[in-house]
């Protein structure tokens, strides 16, 4: 969608939630349902390190769609055996959003949540769905899973992650999206003011909200960790690369090096997708060798500003063997 060469996201997700009570017809239910992401996708990957960090892997299955499709198609299931989900029996994910929804017209998007015994979507609503793993599914939680979404700092994280979302993660896609030079330049001044103003506030502060992890940083670090190999060269945001804004670059290693998260990031896929699926951006299909990837590895020194990454609670265990990520290049060392 666009008005004027701005880049305008359609937000029509599907709103239906799981529940603990089951109010809306879905209640929680291990085994149930079953998570699709996409490891090049920025909203998909907050519900992989989430669902990670709580140790929800054992009662909500994953299901990963292969990075580069058609505009037709949308995500399929091609990295599968014979292309299909073991699980779904299905090829497209458009197939899951058709049976709730005969001849659904909005984005065949990621992260979505499948109803196993039905193989109908659920929802698609990307910040419902994080929310929702930390507070519905509770009893679930993995012994010594933090809390990310902390009753009393509610209502700072719903601001900071709105602030971050308009500028930042959005931010990125309104200027690589734009096709008019004014709506280009609106969407990169924003973006970097507000990169600006996050670099002032984490040189104060380890953590976004508060002395941990919280939903916040899970909303931003998925666009920071792109920034480089996808965001700066690829959707034009170039005043400079993360890797020369010294706290934002502190911060992304910091948790880069924290279990749940680097080890969650598939730098090849992002690649890919980028690259390749946008076309018209990038109609040569190729994708950079680069960015030199050792330097998530080096020290950040972030401790020194004081603060627990899990609180009172305690980091994950290793991912489950079926859903490491390979490291790239020679990339070795990612905690997990």
């Amino acid at each position: 969608m666009s008005e004027r060469g701005r880049f305008v996201r359609d937000t029509r997700y599907i709103t239906t939630r799981i529940t603990a009570d089951g109010r809306d017809g879905y209640p929680v239910e291990p085994g149930r349902y079953r998570l699709v992401v996409a490891r090049a996708c920025p909203w998909a990957h907050r519900a992989v390190i989430v669902r990670r960090l709580l140790g929800l892997e054992e009662v909500i299955s994953l299901a990963i769609a292969a990075p580069v499709h058609t505009e037709e198609e949308s995500w399929t299931f091609d990295l599968d055996p014979g292309g299909v989900d073991p699980v779904l029996g299905i090829h497209l994910l458009r197939e899951a959003y058709e049976r709730r929804f005969p001849g659904y017209d909005r984005g065949i998007t990621v992260p979505a949540i499948v109803d196993v015994t039905t193989g109908e979507v659920v929802t698609n609503d990307f910040a419902q769905i994080t929310l929702d793993f930390s507070t519905e599914w509770k009893a679930y939680h993995r012994p010594g899973a933090p809390d990310l979404y902390p009753e009393h700092l509610r209502d700072e994280i719903d601001e900071i992650s709105e602030l971050i979302y308009r500028d930042v993660n959005d931010g990125v896609y309104r200027a690589g999206f734009a096709t008019d030079q004014a709506a280009y330049e609106e969407a990169y001044d924003a973006l970097f003011a507000r990169l600006d103003w996050l670099e002032e506030r984490l040189g104060r502060q380890r953590y976004l909200v508060g002395d941990t992890i919280t939903e916040a940083d899970v909303r931003l670090w998925p666009t920071l960790v792109r920034f480089d190999a996808v965001y700066h060269n690829h959707f034009r945001c170039n005043r400079n690369k993360l890797t020369e804004m010294p706290v934002l670059w502190a911060y992304a290693r910091d948790l880069f090096q924290t279990p749940g998260f680097g080890d969650t990031v598939d730098f090849d896929q992002i690649k890919a997708h980028y690259y390749l699926v946008h076309t018209r951006i990038n109609p040569t299909g190729i994708v950079p060798k680069g960015p030199d990837l050792s330097g998530w590895l080096t020290p950040h020194h972030r401790e020194e500003l004081g603060g627990r990454p899990f609180g009172d609670g305690t980091p994950p265990g290793p991912p489950p063997e079926a859903e490491r990520v390979p490291p790239p290049g020679g990339l070795v060392g990612i905690p997990g």
